[in-house]
């Protein structure tokens, strides 16, 4: 039996140290310094980023109410208003004539209109009343779709585009190309909430 040499010679074992070893880099005070900046501006700038959002944007559940809020509010409104005259002022009938006018299509559409355009108004309503009378003229309107292209603090315009069918009382409907279909701009007034 042959026994090992190693024995007989001292283990070599190398000793663990239980400490960990840390690089020495020392960080200098110019390098905090600049980190101490960066994160100032950027806390200020998400602050700042903060506050404009809350500002311009709704946030129901805070009870913050933001300007796009408001101002789609107000296009909606007008966009409201210049349907309704769309509707009014191109809606007329034999229903409506008593006698030799039409004062329920009058005061329907002198309710939506300006007191500016009523002038107007008072001048060309006889005309529609008069080919009613004559003829049977029934004019009907339905509007597929509003948008406001300009609003500011005292008007707005608006573009609409209605589909406007007439009939008379010898004649069957118009045919469908004789159908106003094109987008029309109004102007009109915004109504404000006092």
């Amino acid at each position: 039996m042959v026994v090992p040499t190693t024995l007989d010679k001292p283990s070599e074992v190398a000793e663990v140290s239980s400490e960990p070893t840390e690089p020495e880099r020392p960080t200098s005070p110019t390098v905090r310094l600049a980190l101490l900046v960066v994160l100032s501006v950027l806390l200020v700038a998400s602050t700042a980023a903060v506050g404009y959002l809350a500002a311009t944007r709704p946030v129901p559940a805070l009870g913050i109410d933001g300007d796009q809020d408001a101002l789609q509010t107000e296009r909606e409104s007008v966009m409201a208003q210049a349907e309704q005259f769309m509707l009014r002022i191109n809606t007329y009938g034999p229903d409506l004539l008593e006698g030799d006018t039409m004062p329920k299509y009058r005061e329907l559409v002198e309710e939506v209109i300006t007191p500016k355009f009523a002038a107007d108004f008072e001048k060309n309503a006889p005309l529609a009343e008069q080919t009613v009378k004559q003829a049977g003229l029934a004019r009907t309107a339905e509007v597929f779709s509003t948008g406001v292209s300009a609003i500011d603090s005292d008007s707005a315009r608006v573009l609409s585009s209605p589909s406007l069918a007439r009939t008379t009382r010898s004649t069957r409907p118009w045919p469908a190309s004789e159908i106003a279909r094109s987008p029309l701009t109004i102007a009109v007034a915004p109504t404000r909430r006092a």
